[in-house]
């Protein structure tokens, strides 16, 4: 198991991250579409790749998580593209779910300041899972020392998830309702 930046690594790593992404989210993106290759070559453009980390297992990559600031999201979307990949009307459907996702202002549940990074888009390839690939992943940003603190959104009903993340050290620090989904705002102080 290696744990690398993604923009360390060559080849199309954004398309192996788009893969991730849509194993890990793709069911909720049915409005969108149903087919995961469709949505793989439509998203793989928006994956901003110095915020992400990857593991790699026998030159496959298997497990990704991005850290980026309060100010900017790791996922960065491109209307054209969409349009391209998607056709009109769902391109403009997906373009107009993301805007309202990652180009608003980041409301947290708690107030932060700029020496708190934002954890996102945590997943592992469903033949990888509980082999501590998140976990090890996780680890390797904080051992960065890029923030003093991290916080990170999760559904309240991803149990598996909220468990691991208090077994790094997270706290839960609010909760909030968005888009009908309650999530759980978690914090870690970064011991240095």
């Amino acid at each position: 198991m290696e744990i690398k930046s993604a923009k360390d690594l060559k080849g199309n790593i954004q398309e192996k991250i788009s893969k991730l992404y849509v194993e890990a989210f793709g069911k909720d993106m049915d409005v969108i579409s149903k087919n995961p290759e469709k949505l793989v070559k439509a998203f793989t453009h928006m994956f901003v790749v110095d915020d992400f980390y990857v593991c790699i297992i026998d030159n496959e990559v298997v497990g990704m998580a991005a850290c980026a600031n309060k100010e900017t999201y790791s996922i960065k979307h491109d209307k054209k593209v969409l349009i391209k990949e998607l056709g009109l009307i769902k391109g403009f459907v997906a373009n107009k779910i993301f805007k309202k996702i990652f180009t608003k202002p980041r409301k947290y549940a708690i107030e932060i300041d700029d020496k708190t990074g934002s954890i996102e888009n945590v997943t592992t390839d469903s033949n990888y899972r509980n082999k501590g690939i998140a976990t090890s992943i996780m680890e390797y940003i904080f051992a960065l020392n890029i923030y003093e603190k991290y916080i990170l959104e999760v559904l309240d009903t991803n149990e598996n998830a909220i468990k691991l993340y208090k077994k790094l050290g997270f706290k839960e620090v609010g909760t909030q309702k968005i888009h009908s989904f309650n999530y759980v705002y978690m914090l870690k102080e970064n011991v240095k």
